[in-house]
């Protein structure tokens, strides 16, 4: 199996948030006592340390395209702290100039002035996770933050001079209607963010929500929200180019579009997820998720949770779970790039979509139709091994 090396990106977990709210299925622990944020960052450069001994020769000679700092809160962690790992970071493998480096932080846990030392630390990308403008609806998502602050961290980020800027909203919330979801959308526009994430709130398995269901809006109810809030986000000058993703022109974000198009990235962190394509195949990767286990592995073999060689038979899913997202497609050509396999691994499942209307028929892209993006599911499901 040949493929040629895609994009690597580093992704970095940080598992603390101040609470633990009621629909996240995330890798987070609410904060108690004082988690040990500087022996942690240690342990994030062991880590990538281990990772580069163990993939040295899948990396060898690439460069880091996107840092995406995850969680939990990483904005719990001190713009000191922020910085010495990217610096440590940069000594063992090099970054693009330019590189997008983004920072999720959660409005209710920054403090005032704080933004300028994250820039100053090589940060130029920050993801708000605000869900909403409604109090009332922060309240129920088990929110920290209210509309105020939301509004005002953003604004506070854009005075320190960080001019790429995502806010994340939610939809389909507890008791919403349209009207309400609107509203979000108009509240997040009007900050001028770069990057907005759209997303409907869905009930995982093993969170709060998921126990105690909150009495949510019907699929059709949620399908008028999003078709709605598509509009409202054009108009606005936001285009969709992905399920969930809405851009001004040329302010993609740079780090998904690596996941979506099936690119590699390191994962480090307790419970981080990594894709690594080497001579051998595609490898996936995962972290022992509880900090605790993650600190005290100290970068060795016990930081790992889990590896695995995706099978052959596979990579046709895999890879349409991530590409198929992009509302522009992907060429066809990579699909053999990024996963070695022949074009007729998928000729099968692209003729029953076909036939079906569910993807385009031009043989140079592999892109859905406005119906395949309903049915996105259906869609990925017919490559399924």
């Amino acid at each position: 199996m040949s493929m040629l090396s895609p994009p690597l990106s580093l992704y970095v977990h940080m598992p603390w948030c101040v609470r633990k709210c009621p629909y996240c299925d995330f890798n987070s622990h609410g904060v108690r006592g004082t988690p040990e944020y500087a022996a942690y960052v240690d342990t994030l450069l062991a880590d990538m340390d281990a990772e580069l001994r163990d993939f040295g020769a899948a990396i060898a000679g690439r460069r880091i395209e996107t840092v995406f700092f995850g969680g939990g809160t990483p904005s719990l962690f001190t713009p000191e702290l922020i910085g010495r790992f990217l610096e440590g970071a940069r000594e063992r493998l090099p970054f693009v100039d330019g590189a997008e480096i983004t920072l999720e932080t959660n409005p209710g846990t920054v403090e005032h002035g704080r933004f300028d030392g994250y820039l100053a630390a090589g940060v130029n990308r920050i993801s708000f996770g605000v869900q909403s403008f409604d109090n009332d609806k922060l309240h129920r998502l088990g929110r920290i933050h209210s509309a105020h602050e939301a509004a005002d961290a953003v604004k506070q980020a854009q005075d320190a001079g960080i001019d790429n800027i995502n806010i994340d909203l939610m939809y389909a919330l507890p008791q919403q209607d349209l009207a309400g979801a609107l509203d979000d959308v108009d509240k997040a526009m009007a900050l001028r963010p770069t990057h907005i994430s759209h997303y409907q709130l869905t009930l995982e398995p093993n969170t709060a929500f998921a126990a105690n269901p909150p009495p949510l809006p019907d699929d059709d109810a949620a399908w008028a929200i999003q078709e709605a809030c598509q509009d409202r986000l054009a108009a606005g000058g936001y285009g969709q180019y992905e399920v969930s993703a809405y851009a001004l022109p040329d302010r993609r974000c740079a780090h998904n579009l690596n996941y979506w198009r099936f690119g590699d990235y390191l994962g480090i962190g307790a419970g981080a997820h990594g894709k690594v394509s080497g001579p051998e195949g595609v490898r996936r990767r995962w972290k022992t998720r509880l900090p605790a286990a993650y600190l005290s592995a100290a970068g060795g073999p016990v930081r790992i949770g889990g590896d695995n060689l995706v099978a052959a038979d596979d990579l046709p899913f895999e890879y349409m779970l991530n590409a198929l997202r992009i509302i522009d497609g992907v060429p066809m050509t990579d699909f053999t790039e990024r996963t070695g396999l022949p074009a007729e691994a998928i000729a099968a499942g692209l003729a029953e979509c076909r036939r079906k209307g569910w993807i385009d028929n031009d043989p140079t892209a592999l892109r859905t139709t406005a119906l395949g993006q309903r049915f996105l599911n259906d869609v990925i499901e017919a490559f399924m091994a």
